[in-house]
């Protein structure tokens, strides 16, 4: 009817976007799990295999669960902002968790094995992506799950740590597709060129980690699927700015 009011298409756009990344991330473990199992023997924590237990908690920590960390605040867009920040802080801390396991792996089977450790662009990168993936956590959980710093420093800090969770999973991804090439090139180097199966089925996994990064980068950064802000956490920023504007000297800090 001319003149009705339609209702807005964004939420149900977001929404399908956000159920495609979760196929492309379920396709990109099942890939994994296809791979390892089919073709490096499985998975233990006991022997060889157990190097194969690090991509597996990698691609499960530091890119679907993390990528899932993301969306939390545009999934829950009409739940209290506590709810999603909490299982955002969540989800983050069980990545962790896993990755930690995953490098634990790979460091023992090395050990075991009699090889060196983190010599390959791989590994660096993969530690310098850790490391940073801590900070930010616990940075995060200072400052915003258990804040005790000032709203004005959580307000500088906020802009750094939203560039943060985007670029570390681009780094994320990254390391994955150094550690994919690297995986193949120690076990097919010679066959690679003539396009077996396993590196077919690898490059499949490397290009749906590629696919789900690209569209949870898109969702967190497009701006209106922002979450609207609740009726009282628009009534809480205004009583903090009227006491901020009347207790510092000319009105602003």
């Amino acid at each position: 009817m001319e003149g009705a009011a339609s209702p807005p298409a964004g939420p149900r756009v977001l929404s399908a976007a956000v159920a495609l990344s979760q196929v492309l991330g379920l396709a990109a473990l099942a890939a994994t799990g296809a791979w390892l199992g089919g073709y490096r023997g499985g998975l233990a924590w006991a022997g060889a295999l157990r190097l194969n237990v690090h991509p597996l908690c990698m691609v499960l920590a530091m890119v679907f669960l993390q990528g899932d960390a993301l969306l939390a605040f545009r999934v829950f867009r009409t739940e209290p902002k506590r709810s999603a920040k909490a299982l955002h802080a969540l989800l983050h801390g069980a990545a962790l968790l896993v990755a930690i396991v995953g490098v634990a792996a790979v460091f023992e089977a090395h050990s075991a094995g009699g090889v060196a450790h983190a010599y390959s662009l791989h590994a660096w990168c993969g530690l310098a992506v850790l490391v940073l993936f801590t900070l930010q956590w616990l940075l995060g959980l200072g400052l915003f799950v258990f804040p005790g710093a000032g709203w004005a420093l959580r307000g500088r800090y906020r802009p750094l740590h939203v560039f943060g969770g985007v670029a570390l999973l681009a780094l994320s991804v990254a390391t994955s597709l150094l550690g994919i090439t690297e995986m193949l090139l120690f076990h097919i180097r010679d066959t690679y060129s003539k396009f077996p199966a396993e590196g077919v089925l690898a490059n499949t996994l490397g290009l749906l980690l590629v696919a789900f990064g690209l569209l949870v980068g898109y969702i967190v950064t497009r701006e209106d699927w922002r979450r609207p802000p609740l009726p009282e956490e628009l009534a809480l920023s205004m009583d903090f700015k009227t006491l901020t504007e009347a207790e510092s000297p000319g009105g602003s800090q």
